[in-house]
């Protein structure tokens, strides 16, 4: 059973504008983290952080004509370029790792995140972005 016939992914219009606006809200968010990184919030700046990956990571299903249920449908799209060797599978696990990380301390009280592994994280956003503007320009 495949998430689409699961109803978790479904087929909608294909949207370069929406597309492109999450890519625009991918580039905001990181601004963003780091603004709330420098002022000392790593919640906030966590929560940012995943946002850029978020909305950048979804703008690949906009493209493609795609609406997820979860964040986790995201990655179970994504997942899908690295099997076909679109994406390397290093970018699967840190939008896993970052989903995690927000996931747990949003929902089970984790301790407060650490600002040396959001630096880390914003370190390969712009690169992300990037990435995913590619896929967005092929089509």
């Amino acid at each position: 059973m495949t998430a689409m016939n699961e109803g978790l992914l479904r087929k909608v219009r294909p949207s370069a504008k929406k597309a492109a606006g999450s890519l625009e809200q991918a580039r905001i968010w990181l601004h963003e983290a780091h603004i709330t990184l420098d002022a000392g919030a790593y919640r906030s700046a966590l929560i940012a952080a995943y946002m850029v990956y978020f909305h950048a990571a979804r703008a690949i299903l906009y493209r493609d004509g795609v609406r997820e249920k979860s964040d986790g449908c995201i990655l179970l799209y994504l997942e899908s370029y690295a099997h076909r060797g679109l994406i390397d599978h290093t970018w699967i696990e840190i939008f896993d790792h970052i989903m995690s990380l927000r996931h747990e301390d949003q929902y089970q009280l984790g301790p407060e995140p650490l600002s040396g592994e959001i630096e880390s994280l914003l370190e390969g956003a712009p690169e992300f972005i990037r990435i995913m503007e590619e896929f967005i320009a092929t089509r």
